[in-house]
């Protein structure tokens, strides 16, 4: 007899169903760069465990993603916002980043002070754009509901922007002496003896904000500027990441600008800038440049400093915890450590005259690069020579300003939280530097002349260095929260860029020339030996390259862009550029 064939399995038996799952914004665009390398659809699909078929899907949304990108600081929402929203999700990203400010600036906020501030923001972005209001409904022709920022609104926003209450919100802002000496005193020493740590292995991280095209508001160019059609303020506003040890090692810092690729660093080798490059749109320090500055930049610095002294990987990173400051870092052979609110002023390492002493520096090396100009160039023109002050000569001077900052001064910062590690005598410190630098800026700007440069005052330079620690206005926030592409490389670059074969010989041979012109025309043959020297000098790490490196025809080229597929549009933007010389 025949047997029953089995039955079939209800589908109640039948596997689980895979859950959907929905990526963030920030994984949808590492996501589209991996395809932007080359890696087929396949390859990413299995990283981020999806179906192709849900590849091609973000791929054909690249645009929208990007856009959505742009205009929110919050990376992690899931949905790509629409244009019609444009002008909320932007006067969110400002809001946010308005808050985190007035943290750090210790400026007390209220429940109040936020709605009102969010109602302010709106209307100046919806002035700038022609997107209608947010409403109840989709359909682009329902009637608009005005943005009141009510309680809902602003129990919303701060989940999005995992803003918690407590005393950001309705508790003055003050000094805590009680709490910075009980830290000092009693959790420092704990954390420092129970973890074994010498100075080289305790580090502290700030962060801080610097104006680097900008010079006292007095002078005649910035008078200028300022009256000039579509002025944007904040456009010349980078934040830099400081860290160094109790031994007086400052890493190399990292630097937030606005875009990926500014022109001016067009073929230029990121990892061999003076800075570590990070970017996003607003240029201000987030959880997510955080984490990217630690692992990337922080921790092999460390790690090739310690092997250097013979010490091993073990360190602690204190930080202020401060808004932005990623406070979930993890790894191996890293303790980090937050030190308590209301005390960084007090006893944080980088808050004790470092970032001051270094703004005053830039200041002064700006000013050092016009009049070496003017004594150079005959037709010289202070505006002129302004205008031509790029993102890579902000770079030359950072370099410039922190190389001038002696260890001594660095492990100097730490005498509040760790008096027993300093080291060093007298002629250091971080006010001492300040003071010199800005005496040394007063004289230069003298030599300049013109308006508000031969009668500056000390005064003037503080009040540069103090203009980060005033409030942001709805203006700045504004222009910060705007795309940041229109600054982006641009799309058609040179086939054949940076240092090549041919070039280094025209180089070489240009500084040759330099030489034999110096000596025909100077009959002071002292002098003259003496630029020769130094031209032997200067071109020495040129000649070396072409001794020693088989260059290829062009060293350094841009990338081909991978083919798209064929039903998927072509995607406009900048080509992406592979090394070049350092700075």
């Amino acid at each position: 007899m025949l047997q029953k064939r089995a039955a079939a399995s209800s589908p109640s038996a039948a596997a689980p169903k895979r859950r959907r799952k929905m990526l963030t914004i920030d994984e949808k665009i590492r996501l589209l760069d991996m395809l932007k390398e080359g890696k087929s659809n396949a390859a990413v699909g299995r990283h981020y465990d999806l179906n192709e078929s849900s590849v091609r899907s973000i791929k054909r949304e690249e645009r929208k993603i990007r856009a959505t990108a742009d205009i929110t600081v919050s990376k992690t929402v899931k949905r790509v916002l629409t244009p019609r929203f444009k002008a909320i999700v932007r006067m969110e990203s400002a809001l946010a980043s308005w808050i985190g400010d007035c943290r750090k600036k210790n400026i007390p906020l209220d429940t109040g002070t936020i709605r009102e501030k969010a109602r302010q923001l709106y209307v100046a972005e919806e002035n700038t754009i022609n997107d209608p209001p947010p409403g109840t409904s989709t359909a682009l022709n329902s009637p608009a509901v005005e943005f009141t920022a009510n309680k809902g609104w602003f129990e919303k926003f701060q989940k999005r922007f995992n803003l918690k209450s407590g005393p950001l919100y309705g508790e003055a802002f003050f000094a805590d002496h009680n709490a910075a000496g009980l830290y000092v005193n009693e959790t420092f020493k704990t954390v420092i003896r129970e973890g074994g740590y010498c100075p080289e292995q305790v580090f502290n991280m700030d962060s801080t904000g610097l104006f680097w095209k900008r010079m006292p508001s007095r002078t005649f160019i910035m008078q200028e500027e300022a009256r000039a059609p579509g002025f944007e303020a904040y456009k010349d506003r980078v934040t830099l990441i400081l860290c160094g040890n109790a031994a007086g090692f400052l890493l190399k810092p990292g630097l937030i600008y606005k875009t990926k690729t500014p022109r001016a660093l067009k073929n230029k080798t990121k990892s061999l800038l003076p800075v570590h490059w990070l970017h996003n749109p607003t240029a201000t320090i987030t959880k997510q440049s955080t984490a990217e500055w630690f692992r990337d930049c922080f921790v092999p610095q460390a790690k090739l400093y310690l092997a250097e002294k013979g010490l091993e990987f073990k360190v602690v990173l204190f930080t202020n915890g401060a808004g932005g400051h990623d406070q979930n870092l993890n790894l191996d052979g890293v303790q980090i450590e937050h030190l308590p609110v209301h005390t960084a002023a007090l006893i944080q390492p980088m808050d004790q005259g470092i970032s001051r002493a270094f703004k005053a520096l830039y200041t002064r090396n700006a000013l050092q690069n016009l009049v070496e100009a003017m004594d150079t160039d005959e037709d010289f023109s202070v505006k002129e020579c302004w205008e031509k002050y790029t993102i890579a000569s902000c770079l030359q001077n950072i370099q410039r300003s922190l190389s001038e900052v002696k260890s001594e001064t660095v492990s100097a910062s730490w005498k509040k939280l760790w008096p027993e590690a300093v080291h060093g005598g007298k002629g250091f410190t971080a006010d001492e530097i300040q003071r010199n630098a800005i005496d040394k800026a007063v004289k230069l700007a003298t030599l300049l002349g013109g308006d508000g440069f031969s009668d500056m005052t000390a005064e003037d330079i503080d009040s540069l260095i103090n203009a980060h620690a005033e409030p942001l206005t709805n203006d700045d926030l504004t222009e910060m929260t705007k795309s940041a592409s229109e600054e982006e490389e641009d799309p058609e670059v040179a086939e054949e860029g940076g240092l090549t074969a041919e070039r280094l010989a025209d180089l070489v041979r240009s500084a040759k020339d330099l030489q034999s012109k110096a000596e025909e025309w100077d009959e002071q043959m002292g002098r003259c030996a003496e630029f020769h020297n130094a031209i032997d000098g200067a071109i020495k790490v040129y000649r070396n390259l072409k001794r020693h490196q088989k260059l290829p025809t062009a060293v350094f080229q841009v990338k081909k862009k991978p083919e798209e597929e064929p039903e998927e549009e072509p995607e406009e933007g900048p080509a992406e550029v592979v090394p070049s010389e350092e700075l």
